[in-house]
């Protein structure tokens, strides 16, 4: 089980919590599946989902942080700019200004819209997987990453009328 599913498993913790407690994540995700082997039910679930269960529940432990990292990457992100050609340099200003907003507007989502969304989009799991993993519906699923996308939207739309709205005053 370990080796055809800890690669999938790290990657979306990594994505959600960094490598370094990904590694640590990924350890324990694994432990507990060797603890809880017995309560395991296939018919429930398969085993991927169930992991990626074992691992959001982990994740969720570590909310608090990982909020904290989000809003440290929304505020800090891209405090420093490398030399180059202006081009590059504008590109990369960009890039983390769109960074900085993603980052902020996953800290302003719910918990459990941002776990479906994240699930979904960097765990790389169909809704029936998620629904498995967050033992919720399917429709649920959904329903709640339609919204979470709806928000993200509205949140980047609600920056770049800010960001017109500034430039219009400059001129």
């Amino acid at each position: 089980m370990f080796d055809k599913h800890a690669r999938d498993v790290r990657r979306y913790l990594a994505s959600r919590a960094g490598p370094v407690v990904a590694d640590d994540l990924v350890s324990d995700t694994f432990l507990i599946a060797l603890q809880r082997r017995a309560s395991y039910d296939p018919a429930r679930a398969g085993a991927r989902a169930w992991l990626f269960g074992i691992a959001t529940n982990l994740l969720r432990q570590h909310a608090k942080a990982e909020n904290r990292y989000l809003r440290m990457t929304a505020h800090d992100f891209g405090t420093q700019v490398t030399p180059g050609h202006a081009d590059q340099v504008a590109d990369q200003v960009d890039a983390q200004v769109k960074v900085r907003e993603l980052a902020a507007a996953l800290a302003d989502l719910a918990p459990g819209h941002r776990d479906v969304l994240l699930l979904a989009s960097w765990g790389e799991l169909d809704a029936s997987e998620i629904g498995a993993v967050l033992d919720i519906p399917a429709g649920t699923v959904r329903s709640r990453l339609h919204r979470a996308r709806r928000l993200l939207r509205a949140h980047t739309t609600t920056k770049a009328l800010h960001s017109l709205e500034g430039e219009r005053t400059d001129d």
